[in-house]
């Protein structure tokens, strides 16, 4: 961003020029040396001003920092030509009061930006106005501003003390105790010697017990260890604050406001992180798009693929609908992160629950605010929300677990989940 290079004379600068012209006039004219001796200091400082004004232009950049959910920060770049004494400076953002500040730039500087933010994802950073200011602040360029610089904030991942297993787990590898015959789980049985078994599995006290001649050996059976297969669908397309007053898209939502999108941005990497720090295999997929968004992996990279997957979802106008819900692998634990405004999460949850999946449906609707609403609204609303309730009821019957993630008991709800799955090693994982 530049700001030209046509720097304006004060008028500060102009009558004190003026005034020493006239002072230095009038004592030649009325032969008092003493009174045109009086002009020569202004005279003289016009002209040096003049003649030292900035020949150049002032270049301003905002360049985004690494930031976290609440807190943003850039830096604002400048660079003045020689004779610029200081820069004004102006920072402004949505929902922000302007920030101004005097900065003295010897040619370059860099002036650190913070801001606080309950949003997630893409969002604006600052714009910053500028002008720079040359002798004594006689001299001034031209204010300008900076373009939009946005910032990409990734949702804030929580803790949780335990998560609920799927019906059924995959692989040969993980934290959980399987029905499969394996290594590394739980004991399964002791069983006489075989071919192949290894001599590290014999059951001494077993086999003296149950074999005091020592003609046969007896080892010890356990079952496999195995990882979880999770999905996490977010439905991008409602992105609803608080008010209902803004759900149609009139108004828009208040900066202060955390959405729908939010909460379910911050939901879904706090689960995300609790499954992979287990050792299991999470991917994503988005509602509101038909391509898939994230095929499931695990370790630490796939949790930043996560983190950034969720950070850029967001309504994408108006899709259309939906024939049939993606198609998930078998013995997946699904989690639904949607308002269930409209029948879209809902039919798609139903659906994987026929289809013999353990699907958990996360209610992301931010408590609504109702003081200010008029009578007509307050109705529509009314019939909205029982539509809505309806709606995850049907959910319920259909074998969904709905819960809420705004609740105050969501912990609570979600370990009782996990009891359920973890009542006796094996039953109720699948095989």
């Amino acid at each position: 961003m530049t700001t030209g290079t046509a720097w304006a004379v004060g008028v500060r600068l102009v009558w004190g020029v003026a005034v020493g012209v006239l002072l230095l006039v009038a004592g030649a004219l009325g032969g008092r040396p003493d009174v045109a001796l009086l002009g020569v200091p202004p005279l003289l400082a016009g002209l040096w001003a003049a003649l030292s004004r900035p020949r150049g232009e002032v270049w301003a950049d905002v360049a985004p920092l690494p930031s976290g959910a609440g807190t943003l920060r850039a830096a604002v770049r400048l660079v003045a030509p020689p004779g610029t004494e200081a820069v004004r400076l102006r920072a402004r953002r949505v929902g922000h009061r302007d920030v101004e500040a005097l900065v003295a730039v010897p040619l370059t500087r860099s002036v650190p930006v913070r801001a606080t933010s309950v949003r997630t994802g893409p969002q604006e950073l600052a714009r910053v106005d500028v002008q720079g200011l040359g002798l004594g602040g006689d001299l001034t360029a031209p204010v300008s501003s900076t373009g939009r610089a946005t910032v990409t904030v990734l949702p804030r991942a929580g803790t949780l003390a335990a998560l609920p297993l799927p019906l059924r787990l995959r692989g040969l590898t993980g934290q959980h105790g399987s029905r499969r015959p394996g290594d590394g789980g739980d004991l399964r049985d002791v069983h006489p010697w075989q071919p192949g078994d290894s001599l590290r599995r014999v059951d001494w006290r077993a086999t003296a017990r149950r074999s005091p001649r020592g003609e046969e050996l007896y080892t010890r059976r356990t079952f496999a260890l195995a990882e979880a297969h999770v999905t996490l669908v977010v439905d991008s397309r409602d992105d609803v604050g608080p008010d209902p007053a803004t759900w149609s898209g009139a108004r828009p939502v208040r900066p202060d406001d955390a959405t729908s999108l939010d909460v379910a941005r911050s939901a879904a990497a706090t689960v995300a992180q609790a499954y992979l720090g287990a050792g299991d295999r999470v991917g994503l997929e988005d509602l509101g798009v038909r391509r898939r968004t994230l095929r499931a992996g695990g370790g630490r990279r796939q949790l930043d693929r996560v983190l950034h997957g969720l950070a850029v979802l967001r309504p994408q106008g108006d899709p259309a609908p939906r024939v049939r819900a993606p198609q998930l692998p078998s013995g997946t634990l699904v989690w639904v992160f949607s308002t269930f405004l409209d029948e879209e999460g809902a039919r798609a949850a139903a659906h994987w629950r026929r289809s013999g999946h353990r699907v958990v449906a996360m209610d992301v609707l931010p408590a609504v605010r109702r003081r200010h609403l008029d009578t007509r609204t307050r109705l529509a609303l009314r019939l909205v929300l029982l539509e809505r309730a309806d709606r995850l009821a049907d959910l319920v019957a259909a074998g969904v677990e709905v819960m809420a993630w705004t609740d105050d008991d969501a912990s609570a709800r979600l370990q009782l989940l996990a009891r359920r799955s973890h009542r006796r090693p094996g039953v109720g994982v699948g095989r």
